[in-house]
């Protein structure tokens, strides 16, 4: 009986399932809707909230009042073609040998400034003296016997085909002489022209060949531009016309000259090469340098605006239009450059009202 009282007592204390599974999960469930009511409250679900109204945007930013507008327009233009041409000297001198001999001595090097007449390279003229030495006794010796003949016809001593016959050795030692002569003088190179040396291709002890080039010497005051140019293009550079060029090396502008358009086409490229001469040089123009030559070529509309206007973000070209007193920028696509302007590519259009002095932009 009293172990069935215990039991009885102890089935009394033990709580519902439901009531044990509520204290258990209580305090997480108040804590979760409590932050629940929170995260409402904070994004404002419990205010009172104000109509969306319309707010009015303007784009781009306020036109000055003293400020300089273009309006865009349509005009012809002549764009400048660049043909590519490199430079050469109008007075070119290669100096060959005229005889085998060895090169003795040479006096200068590429890049060496010489005078008309300075001697530049002496050849071994040991065997060339030894002929003119020979060749001079020849004549001395038939200019004797041509005398002796003489005053023995005269004297009716000699027959007058031994006379003829002495005149005729004499004739031949002269020329032989003369020929050793000159063939002393092609031992010494000298320089032809005021100028400079370049292409120098012999040494000491070398073996000249005759023909073979030694060296040559160019005219610095003499440069020309040497360029292909289309056959369409001819028509625009007739001899005498006054061109421009641009040379690499000066990296500027020159004034050149047509002086010569040569006849022959090239069948491949359909140029024919066209000499610019070169005004006011001061020697610092070397030959093989790259060049340019400029031609305008036929005009077409186009639409130019003033360098000045155009700025730069990053790598974006811009320009500032002007609509309803606002400056709105607008990207753009630059050409060439026509002097203080420029030619706009794309991004314009005619009527278009140009900012002059664009507005920095914070």
């Amino acid at each position: 009986m009293t172990e069935e009282m215990q039991n009885g007592k102890m089935e009394s204390e033990t709580p519902p399932v439901p009531m044990r599974y509520w204290r258990r999960h209580a305090k997480p469930l108040v804590g979760v809707a409590i932050l629940g009511v929170l995260i409402l409250w904070s994004i404002g679900v419990f205010h009172k909230r104000t109509a969306a109204d319309h707010l009015a945007y303007q784009a781009g930013l306020p036109v000055p009042a003293n400020a300089k507008l273009l309006k865009v327009k349509l005009e012809p233009v002549a764009p400048r073609v660049d043909v590519v041409g490199t430079v050469a000297s109008g007075t070119k001198v290669n100096l060959c040998a005229r005889m085998p001999a060895y090169v003795t001595e040479v006096f200068v090097s590429a890049g060496s400034s010489v005078k008309k007449g300075q001697e530049l390279v002496t050849l071994d003229d040991r065997e060339i003296q030894e002929q003119a030495a020979a060749s001079e006794a020849q004549f001395k010796q038939a200019e004797t016997e041509m005398n002796r003949t003489r005053q023995l016809f005269e004297n009716q001593a000699a027959t007058e085909q031994a006379f003829t016959s002495a005149q005729s050795l004499f004739t031949i030692a002269r020329a032989q002489r003369e020929r050793s002569r000159v063939m002393l003088t092609d031992t010494r190179i000298t320089a032809p022209i005021d100028g400079i040396v370049t292409d120098r291709h012999v040494e000491p002890g070398d073996l000249a060949a005759p023909g073979q080039t030694l060296m040559a010497v160019y005219d610095p005051a003499n440069m020309q531009l040497e360029v292909p140019v289309p056959v369409r293009l001819l028509a625009k550079l007739p001899v005498g016309q006054t061109v421009e060029i641009t040379l690499d090396r000066p990296a500027t502008n020159f004034q050149g000259r047509v002086r010569q358009i040569v006849s022959e086409i090239d069948p491949l490229s359909r140029t024919q090469l066209v000499k610019v001469h070169i005004e006011k040089t001061s020697g610092d123009v070397l030959p093989g340098t790259f060049g340019r030559l400029w031609v305008a070529d036929d005009a077409r509309p186009a639409i130019v605006i003033p360098a000045a206007a155009v700025y730069r973000a990053g790598q974006i070209e811009l320009v500032q239009i002007v609509k309803d007193q606002r400056a709105i920028r607008r990207a753009v696509r630059t050409g060439p450059r026509h002097g203080t302007s420029v030619e706009i590519l794309s991004g314009l259009d005619a009527g278009d009202l140009l900012l002059l002095n664009p507005i920095e932009e914070n």
